[in-house]
C-alpha cells in the first residue's frame, strides 16, 4: 500500500508509479468516484473529440511527396477518382 501526503491546499501527488500502473499520462484528466464506506475509485478519464482517432490507422505503406498529395487533392476537387 502506498501512503500519500496531502498538502495544505488538500492536494495530493501520485507517485510515478501508480501512474504508470493506471496508465494516466501527463496533463491527462482522472474521474474520482465516491464508493461506500469512504472508500474512492480513480480511473483515467476516457478521451474525447479527436484524440479518440489518433493512431488507429496504420502508417501508409511509403510516405507522399507534398506535390503527390497536391495532385490527388486536385484529381479529388475535379471528380476524378
Amino acid at each position: 500500500m502506498t501512503a500519500l501526503t496531502i498538502t495544505a491546499k488538500g492536494q495530493i501527488t501520485l507517485r510515478r508509479e501508480l501512474l504508470q500502473y493506471l496508465g494516466i499520462a501527463p496533463g491527462q484528466q482522472v474521474e474520482v468516484h465516491k464508493q461506500a464506506n469512504g472508500v474512492l475509485t480513480l480511473q483515467a478519464k476516457a478521451p474525447e473529440g479527436l484524440e479518440v482517432f489518433a493512431g488507429c490507422l496504420p502508417p501508409p505503406p511509403q510516405a507522399l511527396r507534398v506535390d503527390e498529395m497536391n495532385a490527388i487533392i486536385a484529381s479529388g476537387w475535379a471528380g476524378q477518382p
